[in-house]
């Protein structure tokens, strides 16, 4: 099937209880936007990160982005993942706090002349701290100082409503969108049952 240019016909579809479907928005920019001002950090620092262990990975990708159902990172296999963490192209940064990890921001370079932002997350305390702008502004500031003419990003609509704005205000400009349907992880025991309340989990009657 080419999906590239396959379309479903306007109308509604069933989803099944145990899975999920979610409406992805990609978006790019290929320049380096004009900067905007950092907020007070407040003893926050954004720190690269290179040698994490799968285990302290796993545990800060599941602090920032259990609660918005993110699943990849949790369930890939361990010598996938650390193939991915410990690639040289890979560029991990933690968002700092009295040497606690708050923030997770991960920048890909594999493919030639282009940086996606494969992971942008916080800790729900810092959510509309102003902490978002500081972790962006580092990650324009680092993918952009790399040979690169697009930067992109991809988010959904499970993630915080704020989210798309917010990458649309830092620079980047929609481009297409996709549905995706995947197994509902909490069904599955992949994250916890209670994760991501905004969406709940259905049960099959």
């Amino acid at each position: 099937m080419d999906t590239e240019n396959a379309h479903l016909p306007a109308g509604y579809y069933d989803v099944p209880a145990n899975m999920l479907a979610t409406i992805v928005t990609c978006l790019e920019m290929s320049a380096k936007p004009a900067p905007r001002p950092n907020p007070p950090a407040e003893g926050l620092t954004v720190e690269r990160w290179p040698s994490p262990s799968l285990e302290e990975y796993r545990a800060l990708y599941r602090r920032v982005g259990e609660d918005w159902l993110w699943v990849s990172r949790a369930v890939m296999d361990d010598d996938k993942l650390m193939a991915i963490i410990q690639d040289p192209d890979v560029e991990i940064h933690a968002l700092m706090r009295n040497g606690e990890r708050l923030g997770l921001l991960e920048l890909d370079f594999r493919e030639a002349g282009q940086c996606e932002l494969a992971f942008f997350g916080l800790d729900k305390s810092l959510i509309g701290s102003g902490a978002g702008r500081i972790l962006m502004n580092a990650a324009l500031d680092k993918a952009w100082e790399k040979p690169i003419t697009r930067f992109w990003v991809h988010t959904c609509h499970l993630d915080h409503p704020a989210a798309l704005a917010f990458y649309q205000r830092s620079g980047f400009t929609p481009y297409k969108r996709m549905v995706e349907i995947f197994e509902d992880p909490r069904q599955t025991g992949q994250l916890r049952a209670d994760a991501a309340s905004h969406f709940p989990a259905l049960h099959s009657k």
